[in-house]
């Protein structure tokens, strides 16, 4: 059976919920359920949520009108950090949080700048993750840099809902039209402006000159900088520069500039920003509204954060005797009491079966009192049936008779029993307002249990027959606050299969963004090994110093004093006994100080429902405050609900399943279906040699302009604000991380054992076409035989003079030979070089395309690649260029480098 990669995707993106658990609902033409949430490291400023108010009241209209009256914001929901003084207009937020707000207002990572952005990294027509402004940006006068605070949000908003990107490219900002002229990468064309170098610039004023054309690339010399005019007459496009007073509208297949190498074009197989929008599920038979010149201004809610308040929910029913369940559930509890929440927060615990018992009422976590009050009532005994319903009543009573409100607070609600009474209580987990956390532990967990975390906006987790998967559930359930300095972090879960009386070793990476409220564990499935611990400088730590529970859950745990050593942590263990048995090691810590934000890793699936044969992408972000960390290497592990276990690389190279190269998002499909039923997820990131980086660079923002023509006159704005280069993108030391990224259900998938479905090789975007002499160099990133694994059988490359040929028509295009090229393994770096003389094309041809597609043996092809030109110079012996305009460039002769790719 052959699939449609892009019929598939299309249908996935449409049917299938997205992981990230926005509350943005459109309602009768109107957003509600907006969450804008302000960090709690953000100096308290009234004025901050006034402009706040001010920018979406401004954008509302706006986006009216840029949606030809189709759609506007009706209600938004403002998030106040506990670290603000509270006012008796502020209301307590129910399932709203930092975590999962749409919009955050937050300080930049060492004050790169204010530029806002979204952050994105799907496919075309997939939602955002959120919109990022700072304070500055909404507190200062940025109106001739970005234009209006209200257009800037439409503009975020496009990228955020519509799943649409950027229409400029700063690295990429010329190209060479098919009307052989050079053109600033833009949408639309009728966008005008001057082309000059700014030199000698003191005190706000510069001296400028024309561009030239580079020898080698005959494009604009690198530092040539388009400068718009401030008057225009044409209305798009929004994505390009919503500053411009006349742009009120997004591009559409009337306007689109398909020949622009931007972002949008590579990503949306060059359509119109227009034509995405309206595939939205927002405008599925979406008409105008009729009679409404203006929209309603939005209504407002104003919400404090308030302290955490955890209740575990926890499942004690027969079914927790079997596989050492009922040990592992406390050996994961009580490294979450212990290890994980939040000194300060509020916790209580709950035990069922088909009856629920309240343990403990909620307890202020603070010293070892309070985790030992908590730890001592963890359930020994297993019996009875599941009543999951039962269970988080009582947790809503623990709640209530603490004087706190069920809205707001969170459940952790672990079980592994069935029930199919679950929908019973659906009700009064809508109204009571809380987040609940969904654990299931073996194959046999209710079938409805995700539901609750779906409709409440918590996480969910699955875990089998990988012996740490509980205690890597609890390591991510950390507060919502956007505190990220008081969250722990994970940097080892590795469960060994030791033989008897043998020695295992490992290691583990501290660097010096981490180190406080540092712990050990090991857990043993029959007896405890004796254990060794040697931090850097060579101090160790034996058996006697790692304490157990006098619970016997077969656990240690070493907590190390102060601030940990940075530096390789070494670790060995012992079985002591004669058979083999399971040992795990768990290693725990925070960030060493609030001046100095930790790296972290956050992991999740483009989808947490996959229907065969339907693939999905494996997602993992490593960054550092808001900056990506490049060069690391990043492993998934996924287990199915029979224990099958795959493990993935992830790549960040802007192939394949990858949206952009370098940008700290760490990506691959996952097709290795193995029968039906819930999945789990984590990620491990490891940098080794010191080849890990941070970057600067930030895709999908508004662009700064830093200046405009006006009455012929160059007007400059303030300049961005610069940082050193060796704070910026300076190398980072060894390190590790460990992440849950959850679970995801699959369904219609074969009986496992079968083989994977089989999809076509993955779409090549990234094909650049070099001219050198009578020679064309061609280089692109290889896909895979099945998307992006393994290798394509062979190549198919085509060239046409006609864009469109290549894009609609690609079969009946002119073929290249590639009878000696052999495709490399997936993600490697491919070059072929061919002489266009040989092609039977006139003679007199100056500009031509190429494309490339990609077969595997099942005779099943990829999407039509990216399309870059190949263009024959020629050079006019008068080569000044005017200051204004555009110069056309005749282009005839071979022999001038030209480097393009149209994305």
């Amino acid at each position: 059976m052959m699939f449609s990669l892009s019929g598939i995707l299309c249908l996935a993106l449409h049917l299938l919920p997205e992981v990230k658990s926005s509350m943005v609902k459109l309602h009768d033409k109107g957003y509600e359920g907006i969450v804008i949430a302000i960090n709690p490291n953000v100096t308290e400023d009234e004025k901050l949520i006034q402009n706040i108010q001010k920018m979406v009241t401004e954008a509302s209209t706006y986006l009216f009108h840029a949606t030809k009256q189709r759609v506007y914001f009706r209600k938004v929901s403002i998030l106040i950090p506990m670290t603000w003084k509270s006012k008796s207009e502020y209301l307590l937020p129910k399932q709203e949080s930092y975590e999962q707000a749409d919009v955050i207002v937050a300080d930049p990572y060492l004050k790169y700048g204010d530029d806002p952005y979204t952050l994105q990294y799907g496919q075309c027509g997939e939602k955002g993750q959120y919109i990022h402004f700072t304070p500055n940006f909404l507190l200062t006068d940025n109106l001739a840099v970005y234009g209006p605070r209200g257009r800037v949000f439409v503009h975020e908003w496009a990228h955020l809902r519509w799943g649409v990107f950027d229409e400029y490219n700063v690295n990429r900002p010329f190209y060479i039209s098919r009307k052989n002229t050079i053109e600033a990468t833009r949408c639309s064309t009728a966008i005008t402006g001057r082309y000059v170098v700014f030199n000698d610039c003191q005190g706000g004023s510069c001296v400028t000159r024309p561009c030239r054309r580079d020898s080698q690339t005959r494009l604009y010399e690198a530092k040539c900088t388009f400068i718009p005019d401030k008057s225009q007459t044409t209305k798009d496009s929004i994505m390009f520069m919503q500053n411009l007073d006349s742009v009120t509208e997004f591009c559409t297949k009337k306007t689109h500039n398909v020949e622009a190498p931007n972002l949008h074009n590579k990503m949306c197989n060059h359509r119109s920003i227009w034509d995405v929008i309206q595939e939205s599920e927002d405008f599925q038979n979406a008409s105008p509204i009729t009679g409404m010149k203006m929209p309603p201004h939005p209504a407002f809610s104003l919400l404090k954060s308030k302290q955490r308040v955890v209740c575990l929910v926890l499942d004690k029913s027969g079914s927790m005797s079997e596989e050492d369940r009922l040990i592992r559930l406390n050996q994961a509890a009580e490294l979450y009491l212990i290890q994980v929440i939040e000194k300060g927060s509020l916790v209580g615990m709950v035990v069922f079966d088909h009856i629920a018992e309240i343990k403990n009422n909620l307890i202020r976590i603070g010293d070892d009192n309070a985790y030992q009050n908590i730890t001592g009532n963890l359930p020994q005994n297993a019996y009875g049936g599941t009543s999951i319903c039962n269970g988080l009543k009582a947790g809503f009573q623990v709640i209530t008779s603490s004087n706190q409100t069920t809205s707001g607070s969170e459940i952790i609600l672990l079980t592994d029993g069935e029930d199919n009474s679950i929908s019973q209580c659906f009700e009064e987990v809508k109204q009571s307002g809380a987040i609940i956390h969904t654990i299931a532990l073996g194959p046999d967990a209710a079938k409805e249990l995700e539901a609750l975390s779906n409709m409440t906006g918590g996480l969910r987790f699955y875990a089998n027959k990988d012996i740490n998967g509980l205690i890597d559930a609890f390591s991510r359930i950390s507060s919502r606050s956007g505190n990220i300095s008081e969250q722990a972090i994970q940097l080892e879960s590795k469960t060994l299969n030791v033989k008897g009386r043998t020695w295992a070793n490992g290691t583990v990476s501290v660097d010096s963004t981490i180190g406080r409220d540092t712990f050990f564990v090991v857990t043993w499935t029959k007896q405890k090994p004796q254990i060794i611990l040697q931090d850097p400088k060579g101090k160790q730590y034996n058996t006697p110093e790692f304490k157990e529970h006098k619970l016997n859950i077969r656990s240690s745990r070493l907590h190390i004093p102060g601030i940990a050593e940075t530096g390789t942590w070494t670790y060995s263990l012992l079985n002591k006994q004669a058979q083999p048995q399971l040992l795990s090691v768990t290693m725990t810590t925070r960030a060493r100080n609030p001046s100095v934000l930790p790296i972290i890793a956050v992991a999740h699936m483009s989808r947490n429902t996959a229907q065969y044969p339907s693939p999905i992408i494996v997602y993992a972000r490593v960054s550092q405050g808001f900056m990506p960390v490049l060069g690391v290497n990043v492993t998934a592990m996924i287990e199915t609900e029979g224990g099958y276990q795959i493990t993935l690389e992830l790549w960040d190279n802007g192939a394949g399943a990858d949206t952009i190269k370098n940008d700290g998002i760490y990506s691959r499909y996952f097709m290795e279906y193995n029968g039906n039923g819930r999945y789990s997820l984590k990620v491990h990131v490891q940098a080794r040699n010191y080849t890990a980086r941070r970057s600067l660079r930030r895709q999908n923002k508004s662009l700064y302009i830093p200046g405009y023509v006006v009455n012929g006159e160059i007007v400059l704005n303030p300049p961005r604000p610069e940082v050193k280069e060796d704070l910026a993108e300076a190398e980072l030391e060894d390190f590790s991380r460990l992440t849950s990224g959850g679970s995801f259900t699959v369904s219609g998938a074969p009986p496992a054992g079968n083989n994977a479905p089989l999809f076509p090789p993955s779409k090549i975007t990234d094909l650049e076409a070099e001219v050198k002499g009578d020679h064309v160099h061609l280089s692109w990133t290889a896909p895979g035989s099945t998307l992006d694994k393994g290798k394509a059988a062979n190549y198919i490359i085509r060239i046409s003079k006609c864009f469109q040929e290549l894009q609609h028509d690609f079969d009946n295009a002119a073929v290249v030979n590639t009878s000696g090229l052999t495709p490399k393994e997936a993600g490697s770096k491919e070059t072929f070089v061919f002489n266009p003389e040989l092609l039977k094309v006139e003679n007199d041809t100056k500009f031509f395309y190429i494309a490339i597609q990609a077969n595997n043996e099942a005779n099943l092809t990829s999407e039509v690649s990216n399309i870059p030109p190949a263009i024959r110079f020629f050079v006019p012996q008068d080569s000044s260029i005017p200051a204004l305009g555009i110069s056309a460039i005749s282009l005839a002769i071979w022999g001038l480098v030209m480097i393009l790719s149209v994305i």
